[in-house]
């Protein structure tokens, strides 16, 4: 049975509990609407972890003024029962209030320089200074042994990874892959926007994706042309591209003559739904 937890007193009380008994601690932080994606994030955690705590939050301060904040899906009914069917100990659903006590605009915030402002940083500022905030302050009221995260979003598990490096926090993280639809389309809460004819669309951004990691697997490495190709390829299938980037998965800095572990990025509207996605690739040498 999944036990739901409203308050951070009653978290601690529960974990301490768990940790006085030798058990050790996974944490899955979500914002709900959940899919098979965060299933098997659960499912990973159980089988790593002795108790596992899910997270359910809609974190406001990772919203711009213009995005989907208001209408983010919120189905905790839902949710309780994939968790249940997940092995999920336990589900926290904090309110705002209590997460934020202070003013959003005076709240203290954990940014990681540079590296948030590039690629979906440049599209949605303050977006990943959000991302960092929320899950710090998850980390400090769980202080999970291990905490477990999806890599459909590369650059946010990369922001973390920094930010737990940098801040010496004594847990570690484990990436997990991305889960498809079977037509490749990255499973994404906001994927509920999309209509039929939107969803046809948005299987291009893969397929456009796993195009170009193709062409590097086989030794092409002008970069800016592969860049420039997959922007063309995603217009006409119908998108209106954001952003499409060779990266040096190493460094997440644009990939150069040296780079050689990859990462492609990119993000892409189907209508009015801002999609990402990424793939790994490895150029020979």
């Amino acid at each position: 049975m999944t036990a739901q937890i409203d308050t951070l007193a009653a978290l601690r009380l529960l974990l301490a509990e768990q940790r006085g008994l030798g058990k050790s601690i996974g944490l899955v932080p979500t914002m709900g609407n959940l899919h098979a994606g965060h299933e098997s994030l659960v499912t990973s955690a159980k089988a790593k972890c002795d108790f596992v705590v899910t997270t359910i939050f809609v974190n406001p301060l990772q919203f711009g003024p213009n995005e989907d904040f208001s209408r983010y899906p919120r189905t905790l009914a839902a949710d309780k029962e994939i968790l249940e069917k997940a092995g999920c100990d336990a589900v926290f659903t904090p309110a705002a209030a209590d997460l934020y006590p202070t003013p959003l605009e005076q709240q203290t915030r954990i940014s990681v320089p540079h590296l948030s402002t590039l690629y979906c940083g440049m599209s949605r500022p303050g977006h990943f200074d959000g991302v960092c905030t929320i899950v710090c302050k998850l980390f400090n009221m769980s202080q999970p042994d291990m905490a477990f995260f999806g890599l459909k979003d590369f650059q946010q598990f990369f922001l973390i990874s920094r930010m737990v490096a940098d801040l010496q926090m004594p847990l570690r993280l484990v990436a997990m892959p991305t889960v498809r639809e079977a037509s490749g389309l990255a499973l994404s809460s906001r994927n509920g926007f999309l209509d039929a004819g939107q969803r046809k669309q948005a299987t291009a951004i893969f397929a456009t994706l796993q195009r170009m990691a193709g062409l590097i697997r086989n030794g092409d490495r002008d970069f800016p042309r592969i860049e420039q190709e997959a922007l063309g390829q995603l217009a006409v299938a119908g998108l209106r591209p954001d952003y499409f980037q060779v990266v040096d998965r190493t460094s997440l800095l644009p990939a150069h003559g040296q780079s050689f572990e990859l990462v492609l990025l990119t993000a892409a509207y189907a209508g009015s739904t801002r999609l990402i996605d990424n793939v790994t690739v490895d150029a020979p040498n």
